[in-house]
């Protein structure tokens, strides 16, 4: 060791940003103890003082205040956190700090899950004041028993209720649910189980408010919100099956409405996107277009716009 050196002198951040998944903690190096800080980050685990040899981030080299954001949480755990510094002699660590994740929203008081016509059983989940079905619609019936056509050829001209599987393929339908254009969405023979619908428009609107309170929901074909699309996706990343592809940017599931990236079938009868965008029909139509919520892999926000209707979507209910 050379005279006068030793371990960085940091300072553990106090704990923010904290959801049931993630949370924003960090530190300041205020002396890097005689020799060049070489790695900087957090430790943290569900036992105390943990050091590198448990879970950390890496938050680049040098001295001065740095941000970390912890992921891959467990929701309602208690998780202890310490900011380290290493230079060429060894580790230091701040203090030890504690936080607690939140908790995943809760199912729907009284209703913990429903099932629709074709026995297809969803969880359900409360956010705000709006009960909702947790994974997209899968069913291939319409409410009074009548089949939905399945339609491999002519999607682009047809007007009348269909659905599509992403690729054809069967182990997608498991995953992210069907494709349904939106002539299936309004039909009046009923898409989601008795006492359930598809959301409109301003029901959307009041899911966003709810995550965002700062959130857009006047604009048309915009961004409504940075943030509420992290909110709402889950924090599977591929190669996990079903899961968004990396970054994943900004995806917490704070809301327990865990998103998946389905894709879409475009008006052109092209299957597209999947494990990158995830679209949600609304019931609310605009001339020959329709009101749709859009997530992305590499983006936390929710954006709202209107798409043709020919086009094929995922669904989720809501409670009447």
């Amino acid at each position: 060791m050379q005279p006068g050196t030793g371990v960085p002198i940091i300072v553990t951040s106090q704990v923010t940003g904290i959801v049931s998944t993630s949370a924003v903690s960090g530190g300041n190096i205020t002396s890097d103890g005689g020799a060049s800080v070489t790695a900087r980050g957090v430790a943290y685990g569900s036992a105390q003082n943990p050091t590198t040899t448990n879970s950390t981030t890496s938050n680049g080299t040098g001295t001065g205040v740095f941000t970390s954001t912890i992921t891959g949480l467990n929701a309602s755990t208690l998780y202890y956190v310490r900011a380290y510094a290493t230079n060429s002699v060894g580790t230091g660590y701040g203090s030890q700090v504690t936080f607690t994740t939140l908790a995943v929203g809760p199912p729907c008081p009284g209703i913990p899950t429903v099932t629709d016509v074709d026995n297809n059983t969803y969880n359900t989940v409360q956010i705000g004041t709006q009960c909702w079905t947790q994974s997209n619609l899968k069913v291939s019936k319409y409410r009074n028993g009548n089949m939905i056509p399945i339609n491999n050829i002519g999607w682009p001209d047809i007007t009348y209720g269909a659905y599509a599987i992403q690729n054809n393929d069967s182990v997608n339908d498991g995953l992210y649910g069907k494709l349904y254009n939106h002539y299936a969405v309004t039909d009046s023979r009923g898409l989601c189980p008795t006492g359930w619908h598809v959301p409109s428009d301003a029901e959307w609107n009041i899911l966003v408010k709810y995550l965002d309170p700062d959130a857009d929901t006047a604009c048309s074909n915009c961004t409504q919100s940075s943030i509420a699309g992290g909110a709402l996706k889950s924090t599977a990343t591929q190669p996990t099956l079903g899961g968004w592809n990396p970054p994943n940017t900004g995806a917490t599931d704070s809301s327990g409405f865990t998103a998946l990236p389905g894709g879409l079938r475009g008006s052109d009868g092209a299957f597209s996107n999947m494990a990158y965008l995830g679209y949600w029909w609304s019931s609310s139509v605009w001339g020959n277009f329709a009101w749709h919520r859009l997530l992305l892999s590499g983006f936390g926000s929710i954006n709202r716009d209107a798409f043709n209707r020919s086009s094929g979507f995922s669904v989720r209910c809501c409670r009447d």
